[in-house]
């Protein structure tokens, strides 16, 4: 069994996140591969840590942790957060991913060759993620949607297919491998880091004939349409990542991916809550005594239900299975009907008279004053 995040990092449920930042990066120099060579064990608390942060660290994917445990965060590409494994990452993972947090524990120097690997090399030409926030009705939540939405992203160069120009020769200040060398000082002594070499941008290559339309980059800004397929479920915050759809890489790098955060509209008449939506039915005095059958809008369309006799002002009435569908579930949540009765403030003579008889009639079946106080 899996253990608890919370647990693994020394920190309570309501920790903020420097204390986790703060907490993981305790963990991270004590575990450190440098400091523990060919020590399994503790490669394996390293891992273990990063896991951790990896998850409480994000707030999309702390929350659907903190309400669903490690099974809130077994979905991929789509929800609150995607999966995270830490034992299937490799140490060039882990320091692609936190860089920035070692980066200050041990001088800025980044952690690329520490671990006999070169993350930054691989990563040079990836093209950037890019995030867009698409706002959607409750109409489109209760039945899923389809939605085209058009984005400016860097795309492959048609001119150079993407190569950046013609002609390359080694860069003769990294000798091809697109980093250099530095010595830094760390808490483990002097040590030797790799950064992108700013000569050829980490491409390890210089173009002898740049094109002219990318001005060597082998991409440029242009703006596509999307076709967003949404299941029906989602909720405020969720997101879908859309594999690729990013902005492309340098010089046919691989692309980033399309993060689509999803935003909630607010409604005329609903409000939600989980995946149950309310509405506020006002009804008259006489229909609060004496009942009635009305129809009231659904998110499916109208629906006639009963009105008990004796309603009071406030009550809520449930129709079931008229709320929202669980995301990729089967269900539905309710709709509640909050009842709001309505006090006529213009009456003609004949009503106010007929109201001034209905009074006396109660107040002399009641035999009392008609106030009640109760706590």
């Amino acid at each position: 069994m899996p253990r608890d995040y919370y647990d693994i990092l020394g920190v309570s449920k309501t920790a903020t996140q420097e204390e986790l930042k703060k907490a993981y990066r305790k963990l991270a120099v004590k575990y450190h591969p440098d400091k523990n060579p060919n020590n399994k064990e503790a490669e394996g608390k390293f891992k273990e840590a990063a896991e951790a942060y990896s998850a409480l660290s994000d707030p999309e994917k702390r929350q659907r942790y903190d309400q669903f445990g490690h099974d809130g965060l077994k979905q991929n590409g789509f929800g609150g957060g995607g999966g995270f494994s830490g034992q299937g990452m490799s140490m060039d993972d882990i320091f692609s991913q936190f860089g920035n947090i070692f980066g200050d524990a041990f001088g800025g120097g980044g952690f690329g060759s520490f671990f006999g690997g070169n993350a930054q090399h691989r990563n040079t030409n990836r093209g950037s993620d890019l995030r867009v926030n698409l706002r959607l009705s409750l109409e489109d939540i209760y039945s899923g949607a389809k939605k085209q939405i058009k984005i400016k992203r860097f795309e492959s160069c048609s001119t150079c297919r993407g190569e950046g120009g013609t002609g390359k020769h080694t860069c003769p200040v990294c000798h091809g491998t697109g980093n250099v060398r530095e010595r830094v000082n760390s808490f483990f002594g002097q040590m030797i880091s790799e950064k992108v070499c700013y000569q050829c941008q980490g491409q390890g290559t210089i173009i002898d004939s740049p094109c002219q339309t990318c001005h060597g980059e082998g991409r440029v800004k242009q703006e596509a349409s999307i076709a967003i397929d949404i299941p029906a479920g989602v909720q405020d915050g969720n997101y879908m990542t859309l594999a690729g759809e990013g902005n492309a890489g340098k010089r046919r790098g691989e692309a980033g991916d399309l993060i689509v955060i999803f935003k909630e509209r607010s409604h005329a008449i609903y409000t939600r809550s989980g995946n149950d939506v309310i509405i506020t039915c006002v009804i008259t005095w006489p229909q609060a005594v004496l009942g009635d059958e009305i129809e009231v809008p659904t998110l499916s369309g109208k629906v006639s239900f009963k009105l008990n006799p004796g309603t009071d002002n406030g009550k809520i009435y449930r129709l079931r299975g008229k709320g929202l569908p669980v995301l990729h579930g089967h269900r539905h949540g309710d709709q509640l009907i909050q009842i709001k009765i309505e006090t006529p403030t213009q009456m003609d003579k004949v009503e106010k008279n007929l109201i001034k008889e209905l009074y006396q009639l109660y107040s002399k079946k009641k035999n009392s004053k008609i106030e009640k106080f109760i706590p």
